[in-house]
């Protein structure tokens, strides 16, 4: 044998062993891919199912957005202490905001103590000195969400120019001489 024998035997040998091995390879590899895609696409079609499931069984409605002008972001508390005053009050200055669009005001409120049964007392004023009060009864222990719709404070007209809105917390509408109501998220809303 001569060199060229021997080198065109090494390449048959050398390309023989390489197309096995690409054949092992091809066959290995692809079940494992093709398994792969199995699993993941079953687990993705039972998550739809779970999700779907679950929205028919909640009955989970969709984000309703509503057109709002925040007042306050962040809790703000009213501190009584009736010993000395008749009523404490959290005072928002409007600077004659015009309230004609807005339908309702929305807010959350509740008590530090949870024995405190309190009445919080909502007023709006107007440029015009028109004043009009709405009571909310019973304000808990746990945040609750309130909304008011702005037809309910009847004594006013013209809702054009609103200096302030208050909201009041006064003795005769706690069981206790003392104690704190937080208000937080007050918002007008469209």
């Amino acid at each position: 044998m001569d060199k060229k024998d021997i080198y065109e035997h090494l390449a048959k040998i050398y390309l023989d062993a390489s197309s096995k091995q690409r054949k092992k390879r091809k066959t290995g590899e692809y079940p494992k891919v093709f398994k792969q895609l199995f699993f993941v696409s079953v687990l993705l079609v039972v998550g739809l199912s779970i999700s779907l499931a679950f929205t028919a069984l909640h009955k989970v409605k969709p984000y309703s957005s509503k057109i709002a002008l925040v007042l306050i972001n962040d809790p703000v508390k009213i501190n009584f202490n009736f010993d000395p005053a008749k009523k404490e009050t959290l005072t928002l200055n409007l600077n004659k905001l015009d309230l004609r669009p807005y339908q309702s005001l929305a807010f959350s409120a509740k008590t530090k103590d949870y024995k405190d049964s309190t009445k919080l007392r909502i007023e709006f004023t107007t440029a015009f000195r028109e004043k009009s009060e709405v009571y909310i009864k019973d304000v808990p222990h746990k945040w609750q969400n309130y909304r008011v719709g702005l037809s309910d404070f009847r004594g006013v007209s013209d809702w054009s120019q609103v200096r302030e809105l208050t909201f009041t917390v006064e003795e005769w509408n706690t069981r206790t001489k003392h104690g704190l109501v937080f208000v937080d998220n007050v918002r007008l809303e469209k």
